[in-house]
């Protein structure tokens, strides 16, 4: 059975939580990604994420200016992580019932990767056409 180890993106866009949003988007569209994960000041800390969407809403529609909004503002957190070893199923349900699009995979506390709803369906099925189950 497919596990998120067996899917998820294992290079992830990190950013400091105290970086403006005109630097977050400038990010984003150098890597050409649609989340950031928010670094935690420490690893007692949770995760943050910030999105697009995070970007779109709670910035531009606000009318707030980029460069004058810090990361932490406007972050998600503690986000909603998923673990490497939770089948496709299993992240799907998850996901799902948080209604998020992404999210870090994390074991004891450390990031392993990003896994998008894209993955799951995506890349989950083709693996599954090409791995024996």
């Amino acid at each position: 059975m497919l596990t998120i180890t067996d899917i998820m993106t294992t290079t992830v866009q990190v950013i400091d939580r105290l970086a403006t949003v005109a630097d977050a988007i400038v990010q984003m569209q150098t890597h050409g990604v649609r989340s950031l994960i928010v670094d935690r000041p420490s690893p007692e800390m949770p995760y943050g994420v910030l999105t697009e969407r995070d970007v779109v809403y709670k910035v531009f529609a606000r009318n707030l200016e980029p460069a004058r909004v810090i990361v932490q503002d406007i972050m998600r957190q503690p986000c909603i992580a998923v673990e490497p070893h939770m089948t496709l199923r299993e992240a799907a349900l998850l996901m799902s019932d948080a209604g998020i699009q992404r999210a870090p995979v994390i074991k004891d506390g450390e990031l392993l990767g990003i896994v998008s709803v894209t993955d799951l369906v995506m890349k989950g099925y083709v693996a599954s056409t090409v791995l024996p189950s």
